[in-house]
């Protein structure tokens, strides 16, 4: 789909030296965190160009307030897979730290690009894609020697067989209509034996109301309701959209897109991790999964 912010070959944000400081407050321009209007809450279609418009500005708008509320807990060079906390490290999910040496990696939906400086420390060569110009550059303005593209996951500006890996962490698959499109793209990006290992919001969730406390245990949506949810404004324009789809349409979504499932990972809360992030929560945590992450093998 179309992207301003990139030609055809996608455009490079940026890549910083490692010698750079990375403290530098190079973003100029704030941006207001929230639209002029109280966007409403519906649930009604989005279709794969409404959803892209809206979740890059929404993203652009949003970045620097998310950054603020959830930097500390991402880190600057974490690797972790949702709110739970799981981190890399101890997952292994793209496999041990020490065979990521020099593999090429791409993070879709990298925001700040935390992932990827991780990645970069284990000597790996990143390359940090999202869709809002805005989180690129907060990637900016924490540093790091890998390139940062702005452009979309549906439609992604590098030539085929470029990549060993690619990881989203949140990233792109649980706010685009066409999903499939996304898991082609990256197939096709990705080297025979490559690995794409992803995080979404757990598909249970979606039964559930989105809070933290007692009033988020019981159900009050329907499970195979697959109709998205999407903030619009005052003329019916989406502002925000973000897609259902249950773990079977995952799965098949996985299948469909090219790739063999390996893995399935529905990471449980742990005692340490105290936090609230929107409806995920200890309380919550504890009783029913808040995050899914697919382990896919590209043969």
């Amino acid at each position: 789909m179309p992207d301003p912010f990139r030609d055809t070959s996608g455009r490079r944000v940026g890549g910083k030296s490692p010698h750079t400081n990375t403290r530098e407050p190079i973003i100029q321009e704030p941006v207001s965190s929230q639209p002029a209007f109280e966007p409403e809450a519906v649930r009604r279609t989005a279709d794969v160009t409404e959803s892209a418009r809206a979740n890059r500005g929404w993203w652009d708008r949003n970045a620097d307030e998310y950054q603020v509320e959830h930097g500390t807990f991402l880190g600057d060079d974490r690797f972790v897979w949702g709110p739970e906390g799981l981190d890399e490290v101890e997952a292994e999910l793209l496999g041990p730290p020490e065979e990521l040496k020099g593999r090429d990696v791409l993070e879709i939906g990298a925001g700040a690009a935390q992932c990827s400086r991780w990645l970069a420390a284990q000597g790996a060569r990143p390359v940090a894609l999202d869709i809002s110009h805005r989180q690129l550059q907060h990637a900016l303005r924490i540093g790091g020697s890998f390139p940062l593209v702005c452009a979309d996951a549906g439609a992604l500006p590098f030539t085929d067989a470029s990549f060993d890996l690619a990881c989203s962490a949140y990233g792109a698959l649980p706010f685009v209509a066409d999903p499939v499109r996304v898991l082609t793209e990256v197939r096709r990006v990705l080297r025979p034996g490559g690995r794409f290992v992803f995080s979404v919001t757990h598909p249970i969730r979606w039964a559930f109301p989105d809070e933290p406390g007692p009033e988020g245990l019981s159900v009050s949506a329907s499970y195979f309701d697959r109709t998205p949810y999407v903030e619009q404004d005052e003329k019916g324009h989406a502002v925000y959209v973000e897609h259902h789809r249950t773990i079977g349409d995952r799965v098949r979504d996985v299948v469909a897109g090219g790739f063999r499932l390996v893995d399935l990972v529905e990471p449980e809360w742990p005692a340490w991790n105290t936090s609230e992030w929107g409806g995920w929560s200890p309380l919550r945590g504890n009783l029913i999964p808040g995050t899914a992450v697919f382990v896919c093998v590209r043969d």
